[in-house]
């Protein structure tokens, strides 16, 4: 999950993000990345030099520039907050990196804005209301597409935070949020099991096609492979195989192909370990061709699910059917 944070000049999205923070999620700011850029150049930063490099990293990056940078940085398998939103395009970029994404708004009356900001004694800040609102002029809106838009950004939030009061209230009102919006997107087991199999492809030496099988019994892997040229021998992309290295037409000189296919693999090698497939399941990145079909009938699977149709595959689920072998096809949204 990412949580995004916007806001006004004081607005306390700092002391949001120390309670998320406490919560496991991960935190960045982009404004990190712009600190990171001057340090580059060398340059000393204040808060007018950071609006005007961060505008030149949109100018250079495209408007989600700073966001784009900072999503190279995410991995799937972590909560985070990112601060310092102030672009619309930013909150694009984030929404399209995580299913789970949710921007939220952190606001304050305008006096109490102020007072915080004094508070803080940070060199540049506003020390009156009409430099408060002088500075946030230029960050609330503009005809400049790469130039911050504050206002555009809080059009986008999922939620407001009214951070006026305590800060119990505050974490109060975060506490509520996170309630409400946190939820588990896990893949199905079919969706876990084939992208395991497009993984296992990945290790294809195949240089025409990779394909990947997994063999499961009671929702466990009990067996992987891929297609490529027999154990011992030289690999394909090596120039092992004359038919794959001559770029052959589909369907022809098959008779030349050294390659053993993925479920082929898989199957010999639950052999090869003792394991037995017998009332196994087998998901393969393509659709079975004729031989491996034979040997998925006869080592006993009960099922195929696979992703892509295999070129002359039709007689292959035809005849897993009339063996009394179920085949389900993958579609795009759910594989």
């Amino acid at each position: 999950m990412i949580i995004g944070l916007s806001g006004r000049n004081g607005a306390g999205k700092g002391e949001v993000l120390a309670f998320l923070r406490s919560r496991s999620f991960y935190p960045h700011s982009l404004s990190d990345v712009i600190r990171e850029e001057l340090r580059r150049q060398e340059l000393e930063e204040t808060r007018e030099r950071m609006i005007e490099t961060g505008n030149a990293i949109r100018v250079s990056h495209g408007p989600g520039g700073l966001a784009a940078l900072l999503a190279e940085k995410l991995v799937p398998d972590r909560n985070y907050v990112v601060d310092s939103i102030r672009h619309p395009a930013e909150v694009d970029v984030l929404r399209a990196r995580a299913s789970r994404f949710q921007l939220w708004w952190v606001d304050a009356d305008e006096s109490v804005r102020l007072e915080r900001i004094r508070a803080r004694g940070r060199g540049g800040d506003p020390e009156t209301l009409a430099a408060l609102r002088a500075l946030e002029a230029r960050e609330l809106g503009s005809a400049d597409p790469t130039a911050q838009q504050l206002l555009a950004v809080q059009e986008q939030a999922d939620a407001t935070v009214r951070n006026d009061a305590t800060l119990a209230e505050l974490h109060a009102q975060i506490q509520a949020l996170l309630e409400r919006s946190y939820f588990f997107e896990r893949p199905s087991w079919d969706e876990y099991f084939m992208s395991i199999a497009r993984v296992v492809a990945s290790r294809s030496n195949c240089v025409k096609r990779k394909v990947a099988a997994v063999i499961t019994r009671d929702r466990r892997i009990i067996s992987t492979g891929y297609n490529g040229t027999p154990r011992g021998t030289l690999n394909c992309n090596e120039g092992g195989c004359p038919r794959c290295n001559g770029f052959a037409e589909g369907g022809t000189r098959l008779d030349e192909c050294l390659c053993s296919h993925g479920e082929e693999n898989a199957i010999t090698q639950a052999a090869y370990h003792g394991v037995m497939v017998k009332g196994g399941t087998i998901y393969s990145t393509f659709s079975p061709c004729l031989m491996c079909t034979k040997m998925i009938i006869n080592a006993g699977l009960d099922e195929v699910v696979y992703n892509v149709d295999y070129p002359l595959g039709e007689v292959s689920l035809n005849l897993l059917r009339e063996a009394g072998v179920k085949v389900r096809k993958l579609s795009a949204g759910n594989a």
